[in-house]
């Protein structure tokens, strides 16, 4: 049985792998995120899902490489890292629409497969005060978008709409399953 490797320190990907009962290994692919000039959103999270998967692939593995990518129109939202980003990354979105893009790889040591989900997100209009008590209970500093939809950040959409409700966390797990199965990692073999 090959070996399986999420390419990814994120712990929201490491808990949505678990789900699927595989033993895995987490890895720091230690890919610089840069930003190429032109490249739209889902362009990108593709692009570094792959180097992610690529900088991790090895010899009896099955190697996932995920990235996701947050945009307002053309605004790209990154994770925020500070609460006072959080609260007026948060503040600009109100009433908005924000288009998440999750690109996955998965290489099998023969096969590249890849994919992006797309998820939009319609967040409703919400006091600063509120935004400010979201970001103080939750602390969201480190996510695309700066917020938990997992979590309480729910409470601050009007919508979403996907077709896989584990992607906006991180991993479009539905593919992820289906994937893995045709390489052999059945979750239900």
């Amino acid at each position: 049985m090959k070996h399986l490797i999420l390419a990814s320190t994120s712990p929201y990907r490491r808990e949505l792998l678990q789900r699927l009962g595989l033993a895995f290994s987490a890895i720091d692919p230690g890919i610089q995120e840069a930003v190429i000039e032109g490249e739209s959103p889902p362009e990108r999270a593709l692009r570094l899902a792959t180097e992610k998967a690529r900088a991790c692939a090895c010899a009896g593995s099955v190697v996932i490489g995920s990235d996701q990518v947050a945009a307002r129109g053309r605004k790209v939202l990154h994770k925020p890292g500070s609460a006072e980003i959080a609260i007026q990354q948060l503040v600009d979105c109100q009433g908005q629409q924000v288009d998440f893009f999750t690109g996955v790889t998965i290489f099998d040591g023969q096969t590249w497969q890849s994919t992006i989900d797309h998820t939009t997100v319609v967040f409703k209009n919400q006091s600063r005060a509120a935004i400010e008590r979201y970001v103080s209970l939750e602390q969201p500093l480190n996510c695309a978008g700066g917020f938990k939809v997992e979590g309480l950040g729910i409470a601050l959409f009007e919508r979403v709409e996907s077709t896989d409700p584990t992607a906006l966390i991180g991993l479009p797990m539905i593919w992820v399953a289906e994937t893995l199965r045709t390489m052999g990692l059945d979750p239900l073999g």
